[in-house]
């Protein structure tokens, strides 16, 4: 089992989450958890070593947070010990939130924070130096993606999950849409398959055209989690303007308009119609 940890995480932490038997195992589901989070982690030391350098008390955000494994994990690893830093878990279900709560407390993590809020109506931090949001569903990691670009985050990290928008949006908007991009989804399973990669294409472009630079890579291998695209953006420039007219063109090109780009008030390209 020592194998699985990273060099600064406890199992006591692990079966406070429940991760690990009484007997100190990891049965078959909670391996795949903790393998898929652990990853995550490590793909943010850089990020996390960063920020504590630089801004000596980071506010980072695990939005839509569910039971906290990745809030709890990351604070052991890079905040428990450190000066200062906090780690706000925003999660929709009060139930989950007070367990977490609870969890915390009992742990002595003392910068951990708790707030019982869909994303859409969240009280947000001022300031944000890293949101993640894994398998936030739907157009929820739009939401937290949002607040990101407005917040000025210096790092996101995101693992999207069911989208389902932009497939309604393909359906419904084909007029003046290039027939032969038509053909990429004309039946409804290629359609939810196309328009969930159509999404993250957008995701990313947004926040390039937002000043970010992009990475997009898997989090895990297909055994541990079907949905496993992993993005991750990094703060470098205000603004990308031939990343924008990118973006525009993008939308223009499919007829689509998910909720990332209307609330940053993207605009598409006005689609010319076949000749």
């Amino acid at each position: 089992m020592r194998r699985e940890l990273l060099p600064e995480q406890s199992p006591a932490l692990l079966r406070e989450l429940h991760l690990l038997t009484r007997e100190g195992n990891l049965n078959a589901d909670a391996l795949r958890k903790l393998k898929q989070v652990n990853h995550l982690v490590g793909l943010l030391r850089p990020a996390m070593d960063e920020l504590q350098e630089r801004h000596g008390a980071p506010v980072v955000v695990d939005a839509g947070s569910g039971n906290a494994y990745l809030g709890f994990i990351l604070y052991e690893v890079f905040l428990k010990d450190a000066e200062a830093g906090t780690l706000l878990n925003i999660e929709g279900r009060p139930e989950l939130t007070q367990r977490a709560r609870e969890r915390a407390e009992r742990l002595g993590f003392s910068r951990m924070e708790f707030q019982t809020a869909h994303l859409e109506q969240a009280q947000w931090p001022e300031r944000l130096h890293l949101l993640t949001a894994l398998h936030a569903c739907d157009t929820a990691t739009d939401d937290a993606l949002a607040v990101a670009i407005q917040k000025g985050a210096d790092h996101v990290a995101v693992v999207p999950c069911c989208q389902a928008e932009v497939a309604t949006q393909l359906k419904e908007s084909r007029q003046g849409v290039d027939p032969t991009l038509v053909m990429l989804y004309q039946h409804p399973w290629h359609r939810r398959e196309f328009g969930s990669h159509l999404t993250n294409v957008i995701r990313a472009l947004t926040l390039e055209a937002f000043g970010y630079q992009v990475t997009v890579t898997e989090l895990t291998g297909w055994e541990h989690s079907l949905k496993n695209e992993l993005i991750l953006g990094r703060r470098v420039h205000k603004e990308n303007r031939p990343a924008r007219a990118k973006l525009e063109a993008l939308l223009g090109a499919f007829g689509v308009r998910p909720k990332l780009t209307r609330v940053l008030g993207v605009e598409p390209t006005p689609r010319t119609p076949p000749a």
